[in-house]
């Protein structure tokens, strides 16, 4: 199996340069761009991003692009900017090699999934998802990591994987491209959830309720939307939602931590240049689920929380008071 030799990425935060490195473990020529020309020069001349990932060597042959329009002659496109951002990124991407969206998130305006706007900026373009269970700084480190990569083309995927393979890095491939993309997006408010019980001091019981309730919304909601139980149970979706709950470098929980012990949201973000997606998310994951007449509590209060000024306390209470039923319900 012909591996791609040529990978760009677009994104120079912790992902991008995380996935910059491993392409180049893999022994592949990788190019990457940012749209922060510091971090670029950054790479291009320090070997490190000390912004997203401090402490981090970067591997020298890391190509650093002058513009977007340097990676239309990649073999492939690995999109690694935030969910809000990947409509206006991908406008601006030349080229015909396959674009593999590494963003998790549903696009807030338009209740949209990150392959479903591709459909609309790029139609025609083969578009891949690559999600999973990964923080940045461990795959940048080398350590063991499994993620899902979704394409419509068996082939296709069986290639991609065999490129980013490296090391301990090991890709699964699977034709369900809406259930990678969905399982990526909605543990993102799930893990704002479990940050919350974290926060507030709800104790271990009610931290493995919040996630096997949460991952039942997840289930509910994706076969309502086509996408397959197996995909939802597997990497990209029960996976990294139990690494995104429980994980110390997860941004999503350590918002929700941060609002169990009464700091805003507003408080919050204070000084950070990182995007925390499952705030953006929650609203259009609610839309989506609304459309489909699912019920999704969790998500629900989540969203209440952050942008209804719902009382963190009454918003807990009636998550306890909701009735009684079967638990497959």
């Amino acid at each position: 199996m012909t591996a791609f030799a040529h990978i760009g990425v677009v994104g120079g935060g912790a992902w991008g340069t995380a996935l910059a490195c491993l392409a180049r473990r893999a022994e592949r020529r990788v190019t990457l761009w940012s749209r922060d020309p510091a971090i670029s020069r950054s790479i291009a001349e320090a070997r490190a991003n000390p912004v997203y990932l401090p402490g981090i060597a970067l591997d020298g042959g890391i190509e650093a692009a002058p513009d977007v329009a340097a990676l239309a002659a990649c073999d492939v496109v690995l999109l690694v900017c935030p969910a809000q951002a990947v409509r206006s990124v991908a406008a601006g991407l030349g080229g015909t090699a396959p674009i593999v969206i590494c963003a998790k998130g549903i696009e807030a305006r338009t209740g949209l999934l990150m392959p479903e706007v591709l459909a609309e900026v790029r139609p025609g373009r083969v578009v891949g998802v690559l999600s999973g269970p990964s923080f940045a700084e461990e795959v940048a480190r080398g350590l063991p990591t499994a993620i899902s990569i979704a394409t419509a083309d068996p082939e296709l995927g069986r290639r991609l994987a065999a490129t980013l393979a490296a090391g301990a890095f090991r890709p699964y491939w699977t034709h369900d491209v809406l259930g990678v993309a969905l399982g990526g997006a909605v543990k993102n408010v799930l893990a704002i959830a479990a940050g919350i019980v974290e926060g507030r001091g709800l104790g271990a019981n009610a931290a493995a309720a919040l996630i096997t309730r949460g991952f039942a919304e997840m289930a509910r909601l994706g076969q309502a939307m086509g996408a397959e139980l197996e995909t939802l149970a597997g990497l990209s979706g029960l996976g990294d939602l139990v690494l995104t709950c429980y994980g110390p470098l997860s941004r999503n929980r350590s918002l929700g931590v941060a609002l169990g012990k009464g700091i805003s949201l507003a408080k919050h973000m204070e000084g950070r240049r990182q995007v925390i997606e499952g705030e953006a998310t929650a609203p259009a994951v609610l839309a989506r689920a609304a459309r489909l007449n699912t019920e999704m509590p969790i998500c629900t209060a989540v969203d209440a929380i952050l942008h209804r000024g719902a009382d963190l306390d009454g918003t807990i209470r009636g998550l306890l008071a909701r009735p009684l039923r079967r638990e497959g319900e």
